[in-house]
Order: C-alpha cells, then sequence, then structure tokens
C-alpha cells in the first residue's frame, strides 16, 4: 500500500522525534559530559601541585629535594574591603605592593571574571602559617601549597639546574603540557629530567553558591583528581667529591671532570666560576645578578668550552702513529730546543736528546709530536696529503672528537676537529703542506674540546682502547638509562698500542723529580696515578694549564681532566687539582705529605689573570 504524504509526514515526525528523546537521555541521564560543561561556570578547581621528584647522588644522598612554600591567591571579585596595612604587615611586604596588585585587577576585571590569580609566590611557611590565622578577615584571599627546591650540598649549581616559572616562550613549546604560573626545570639535570621530576598535577573541585561564594566540594570530592609525586632520581654524581672539586676550582677559572672509565659514570662536573646553590632556591631574586656576571656561572665549561687540548692531544697522535707503522715503541727522535723546519721553529722546553715513544711522553716533547704528524700526512700510501689529513680526522673523531659524545647532560657542544676541507678553504687547494698544520702536532690549531672529551679520552686509554658514553643519570628503580650508555665505543687504534702510551703517562707521573717526568707534581704513593699535562698557548693572557689522569693504572677507578684558564704549565694548577681530586676518591683523605699542596690549591686566586668581557 502506498503511504500518502500525510503518513510519510507523521512518520517522519517520529523518528525525528525518537532520535531527540534518545539524544535528551544519553545527555541528561547517562553522558554527564554536558552537566560538567554547564557547571563549570559554578566549579572552581583548585591546583594541587605535586611534588618534585628528589635528586641523589650515587651513594644516596639528597643533592636536591624540597621544602614547603605558599603561594597566595587572590580571587578579585570575591574581595571585600579589608585591611591593607593589617594584611600587607602579616604578609611582610609593602602597603603599596598590595594597593597596586589590587587596582591591576580591577582594572583587568573584565578579563580576569572570577578568575583566581597568584598574588604572592613563595611565601616562607612562617608568614604563610600568620596569614592562615587571620584569613578569615580576607574574603577572597587562599593560600595554595607548593614545593620549591632545595640543596642540603653545594654541589654543583650549573650541574643540577634550577627551576622556574614558565614563559610565554616556554608555553608555546609545551602548549598541552604547561599552564602559566607552573614551574619547569631550566637548565641543568632539572631541564634534562624534567620529564620524570614534575609529576602531574592533581585538583580539588569546589561548587560556588548563587552568590559566587565557595560552598562546598563537588560530588563529595568524587571528580577531584590527587596529585601524582615526580620520580626520584638518582644521578652518577659523587656529592662528596663534586663539593671537593669545587673547592679546588674556587676562585679559578676553567672545568674539572671526573668519569669511572668502568662505565662512563660522571663522579663529578665542576664548572668555575658557578652559581651557588643558595642562589638556585631563588633564581629569580638573583638571576640579574648571576647573568650580568662577566665571568658567566650560567656557563658551563664542562661541555660548552670548545679549548684548544694543548699536550695531552700528544697521546691520540702518538696511537694514531702506532697505528699507522709511521712510529714504534723504539722510535727516537731528537730535539733541538724545538722542531726545525725551513727558517721556522715550534719550539720545546729543554730535555735529553733523542728520545723514544715512552720518553717523548714523560717529557712531553713537542718535537716527537711534529715528527709523527708529518709522517702521517706524508704518508706514501696515500695518494694526496688530503686523503691522509680526512684519514687522521677519522682517527682522531673516533676518540669521541669533533663531535657530541651523547651524553645525557644538556647543552654539550661537539668542538670541532679540521680536515682537508677546511684547509683547502682557508688556503686553497694544494696551497698547504704537513708544516702548515704542524701545531695540530701538539693539541693547537683550530682543534675545539671540551673537557668532557678530554676526560672521556683519559677513560678510553685507561680501558685501553674503549670508552663507554658519558653519562650522570644512573639506573635506578624509577629511571632506566638507555642501552647506548653500556655500550663500548672503541677506537679506530688497536687496543695493543695503548699499553704503550699508559706507560710513558706512568713515568710522566711516577719518575721522580728531575728524571724529566712532567708531572711528578702528581705522584701519590701507592696510587699509581698515570698523567698527561698540558700546557695550552693562550694568546689573550697567560696560557691555559690542562692535565689528565687515571689511577690505578691497572683496574682504573677514576680519570680526571683538569682544565685551568690563565694557569700556565698544566704542573703548575691543573695536574695538583686533578691528583688531589684522585686522591681524595680514592683514599678518602689528603695524605700529610701533600696537604701543602691542598692548600695552596685551596687558596689560589687566578681571577685577576682572566681577560673577561664587559
Amino acid at each position: 500500500m502506498k503511504l500518502n504524504r500525510k503518513n510519510k509526514l507523521l512518520i517522519g515526525l517520529g523518528v525525528t522525534a525518537a532520535i531527540l528523546l534518545t539524544k535528551l537521555f544519553i545527555i541528561q541521564i547517562i553522558d554527564d559530559k554536558y552537566k560538567l560543561d554547564a557547571d563549570n561556570n559554578s566549579m572552581v578547581y583548585s591546583i594541587i601541585y605535586p611534588t618534585r621528584g628528589i635528586i641523589h647522588d650515587r651513594n644516596g644522598k639528597i643533592l636536591v629535594g624540597n621544602k614547603v612554600a605558599y603561594d597566595l591567591l587572590v580571587t578579585p571579585r570575591e574581595v571585600e574591603e579589608f585591611d591593607t596595612l593589617g594584611l600587607a604587615k602579616v604578609l611582610e611586604v609593602d602597603p603599596e605592593l598590595i594597593r597596586n596588585k589590587m587596582a591591576e585587577y580591577r582594572k583587568n576585571r573584565r578579563r580576569i571574571g572570577w578568575q583566581t590569580v597568584v598574588m604572592l609566590k613563595q611565601l616562607p611557611q612562617e608568614t604563610y602559617m600568620k596569614f592562615a590565622e587571620v584569613a578569615y578577615r580576607f574574603p577572597g584571599f587562599r593560600g595554595q601549597a607548593r614545593s620549591i627546591r632545595e640543596y642540603p650540598y653545594n654541589a654543583g649549581g650549573n650541574l643540577l639546574g634550577y627551576v622556574s616559572e614558565v614563559d610565554a616562550n616556554y608555553l608555546k613549546r609545551h602548549p598541552d603540557e604547561y599552564k602559566a604560573g607552573d614551574y619547569a626545570g631550566m637548565t641543568g639535570i632539572e631541564a634534562a629530567r624534567e620529564k620524570e621530576l614534575r609529576g602531574e598535577k592533581g585538583y580539588t573541585i569546589w561548587l560556588r553558591n548563587s552568590k559566587n561564594r565557595i560552598e562546598s566540594r563537588y560530588k563529595d570530592g568524587e571528580m577531584d583528581k590527587e596529585a601524582i609525586p615526580g620520580k626520584d632520581i638518582t644521578t652518577t654524581i659523587d656529592a662528596e667529591l663534586q663539593h671537593y672539586g669545587q673547592m679546588l676550582m674556587q676562585n679559578k677559572v676553567g672545568s674539572l671532570v671526573a668519569i669511572e672509565p668502568s662505565t662512563g659514570e660522571i663522579l663529578t662536573m665542576v664548572s668555575s666560576p658557578g652559581i651557588d646553590v643558595d642562589m638556585l632556591a631563588d633564581i629569580g631574586q638573583h638571576y640579574a645578578e648571576i647573568s650580568s656576571n662577566p665571568y658567566k656561572p650560567m656557563f658551563n665549561r664542562a661541555v660548552q668550552a670548545p679549548y684548544p687540548p694543548g699536550s695531552v692531544f700528544k697521546l691520540v697522535n702518538g696511537l694514531i702513529g702506532l697505528e699507522e707503522g709511521v712510529v714504534s715503541p723504539g722510535t727516537l727522535y731528537p730535539c733541538s730546543m724545538g722542531y726545525h723546519f725551513g727558517r721556522n721553529k715550534l719550539g720545546c722546553h729543554a730535555h735529553k736528546s733523542p728520545i723514544n715513544f715512552e720518553e717523548s711522553i714523560m717529557m712531553s716533547c713537542n718535537a716527537y709530536y711534529c715528527y709523527i704528524l708529518r709522517d702521517l700526512l706524508e704518508n706514501k700510501k696515500y695518494e694526496s696529503i688530503g686523503i691522509a689529513m680526512d684519514k687522521w680526522k677519522e682517527y682522531v673523531m673516533s676518540f669521541g672528537f669533533g663531535q657530541k659524545l651523547g651524553s645525557d647532560f644538556p647543552s654539550e657542544l661537539g668542538g670541532f676537529i679540521p680536515g682537508s676541507g677546511y684547509y683547502n678553504k682557508v688556503y686553497g687547494k694544494g696551497g698547504w703542506k704537513a708544516t702548515t698544520v704542524i701545531s695540530l702536532s701538539i693539541g693547537q690549531g683550530e682543534i675545539g674540546s671540551t673537557p668532557l672529551h678530554l676526560a672521556n679520552l683519559c677513560a678510553t686509554i685507561a680501558n685501553r682502547g674503549y670508552y663507554y658514553i658519558p653519562h650522570i643519570i644512573k639506573d635506578s628503580e624509577n629511571v632506566s638509562i638507555e642501552d647506548k650508555y653500556r655500550e663500548r665505543h672503541y677506537t679506530m687504534v688497536d687496543t695493543t698500542h695503548f699499553p704503550k702510551v699508559v706507560g710513558g703517562m706512568y713515568r710522566a707521573v711516577n719518575s721522580g723529580f728531575g728524571s724529566g717526568g712532567t708531572a711528578s707534581i702528581a705522584a701519590v704513593e701507592g696510587l699509581e696515578i698515570c698523567g698527561k699535562t698540558g700546557t695550552a698557548q693562550n694568546p689573550h693572557g697567560n696560557d691555559h694549564s690542562v692535565f689528565i689522569c687515571f689511577a690505578p693504572k691497572d683496574n682504573p677507578k677514576i680519570a680526571v681532566a683538569a682544565y685551568v684558564e690563565n694557569g700556565g704549565f698544566g704542573a703548575t694548577y691543573a695536574a695538583p687539582i686533578a691528583s688531589l681530586l684522585t686522591e681524595m676518591y680514592l683514599n678518602k683523605e689528603i695524605g700529610e705529605s701533600r696537604k701543602y699542596l691542598e692548600e695552596r690549591m685551596l687558596g689560589s686566586n687566578l681571577m685577576d689573570r682572566v681577560k673577561v668581557r664587559k
């Protein structure tokens, strides 16, 4: 039977009505999403900030903990006439501050609406307790607990980093994770591990009554959300050693890095001058002072300063020479106060001549390594010096130089290792030769490396040919490290060659004063320290003092690199500092015979030697 138009219309209306009724049933009875949206006009969310994760050292000591502070919140539309002087007295602030804030809120009343805003941040607990006792006199004002950082150990402000309120740029980069008023790690470990440390915010939902006053919990708290604390993190840092390293580097510009060779774990990372942890707790108050300091304490020299490595780089060239067969342990080269080529000369200090490979390390002979580099670049097995140069660069980069090591510490720089392309650009193809770049033989010229690179070099030699990527976070119950930090990275030099270098480093420290060993000041009885001095030329003032060492000779427990700007010879400051750090780590104290050296390093002030940019 055909339906007439009237019946069709009735059926269509019935179907439409059924759909509408079903929708209404779902909205009103089953799905409360729309009810929640409607209720939002009368709901007040009180944010509960999570406790930030604690940062421990490798031995369980707290490097960064938490303490409670309070933000003073105000809902301008709830504020009645109040005693401004009385509130200011309780909060220990200038009354004008409160007047100005309230005037600003009234001016922006339409934009703020019923929003609750932060009037004062991080009130001390004692101050907040005074306010809490009289809060009933100030409708519209309330407190909100927040944990802020505290630092039981003065152990590496640059290393730990700071937490600060997010700004507009940060919010643009993290639109879904943060809101205005939130805090986040901005530098150091705080920034690198922000995801684990921050935790997850919670909230309590309150209802306003018809007079817009907070009346009760929404659904008796059924919809409230608990804050989830941040995860605790264990670092590889030794808090006591870090603190001692900072003391040794006090009033000096430079860096001190120590690595456990068998794991790649960073034991100490000092950048000097650094940020005192007392300033980190209230970075906002001190930021202008820190950022205007001409010595740039926020600049982490350990991973961001591309220094010339100086004579410690001879170890790399020596190993490459052994691998390429241009030198052997018995090879003798002369030195007549330096290496002479044409009318030019790369100078050296006085020592016996000729010398063999181990002696060249012990005495830090410049000429010996000029011979090695020249033989490498003029090696007949390569078709051109450019090809030989690029092969040399490949060897050097296998030690980790000229690239980021891949550490889990933020802001790491890769440094620079030149190749044929660089010199072709500077001198033109065919316009340079081995003697043009001869300063590379002693770690000068265009080479740029960070103190972390040098510490990693020392760990590589200590391991006889391989390294683990240096890292600062330790595997723990809460945080796992990536597998790449457990992988061995071998250099292109056969491991059989490394003991020959170790022998020279041992003799440099332990041959005794007057024997020609350049690092005898670093010797500690019973520790078998192996080291290499370096003096990096500095056209802007005193040379830089450089030293790397590891100990013991067999089964090494620590590898250290010290870099002291304008410190002069490697044995003057860097060697004593690095060896004292090594002794403290292995012996837990400084022996009586070396107390004088410790006192001299602790009391030395080299700040007036450093030329700073105003």
